[in-house]
């Protein structure tokens, strides 16, 4: 994998990091039957390149305040920071040319140069992670044509499932945004920092919520229904990226306070890979001691 180029990255990459192997499984399609229509749309899209949307940059925005765990990227999991143990497993994944840190704090920018990763310095005025990727994008100096946000709270986010979203959005040219869902668990059905996504029958998202959707007259979980849980990673097109921060905030998107839910509300198409993966996401400090207890059963460092 090579270096990001930037104005303000670090020293060389680092080959570190530890090694799981994903079960991720693709049920929406991102490889076969891609629609006609859609390979001429591919095409014009091209122009002279030899392959669609081929250049891929990870970003991994982090932020030191938050309301509800402030310092968060910089809490240590089994003796490393977590921004380090993100950054390590996104360096895995196959798809991408290269891995990049974007921050607006001095204190995670010098922790992520000592480990070895290059970082962008952001502006303190990102409202979200999208924005703050876009921002670090415009400074690469290298150009991309697929930007994956990787969410840093994940420190066991899967290899494979970076590569699936990225496959995904090279195989729809008629989407701009694509994601990842798994299997919610019936105890997490109402908890709102797990967020719940719907999709079509072609894979599409329709909705994504804080609370339990589709929801039923009974108002209680239904074991029978194949619920599914958002995963925190995306990947954008760079051209629609550039273009996201200057789209209106809408009112599903207040509301939910879920950005993705921007993208839909003005009408541009998601693509949606279904995968199996444990979630294991860093909201609260709580969160710290189940995570590394479940490193240490299955022997994880």
């Amino acid at each position: 994998m090579s270096v990001c180029s930037s104005s303000s990255s670090s020293s060389s990459l680092s080959s570190s990091g530890y090694f799981g192997s994903a079960k991720a499984w693709i049920v929406h399609g991102i490889v076969a039957g891609v629609a006609i229509g859609a390979a001429i749309g591919a095409r014009a899209y091209l122009g002279r390149s030899n392959k669609f949307r081929s250049r891929v940059v990870g970003i991994i925005p982090a932020r030191f305040a938050s309301s509800r765990f402030q310092g968060k990227p910089l809490v240590e999991i089994l003796g490393k920071p977590m921004i380090q143990r993100t950054w390590e497993r996104a360096r895995m994944a196959t798809t991408l040319d290269c891995v990049v840190v974007a921050t607006d704090d001095a204190k995670i920018a010098q922790c992520c140069k000592e480990f070895g990763a290059d970082v962008v310095m952001t502006s303190e005025s990102c409202r979200n992670g999208t924005e703050r990727c876009n921002e670090a994008l415009q400074k690469l100096e290298k150009k991309y044509d697929i930007v994956v946000n990787i969410q840093g709270d994940e420190p066991l986010i899967e290899p494979d499932i970076i590569d699936g979203i990225v496959k995904a959005l090279q195989a729809a040219p008629d989407a701009v945004f694509s994601t990842a869902v798994t299997s919610l668990r019936p105890e997490d059905a109402f908890d709102p920092n797990r967020v719940k996504c719907v999709v079509d029958n072609r894979g599409y998202a329709i909705y994504f919520s804080r609370g339990l959707i589709p929801f039923n007259k009974s108002g209680k979980v239904n074991l029978q229904y194949p619920y599914l849980l958002h995963l925190g990673i995306q990947s954008f097109d760079s051209k629609f990226l550039s273009t996201y921060p200057e789209l209106e905030p809408t009112p599903m998107q207040l509301e939910e306070d879920l950005e993705q839910l921007k993208v839909l509300e003005h009408g541009y198409k998601m693509k949606v890979i279904k995968v199996d993966h444990e979630a294991h996401g860093v909201d609260v400090p709580e969160d710290v001691e189940k995570i590394e207890s479940y490193m240490k059963e299955r022997n994880l460092s």
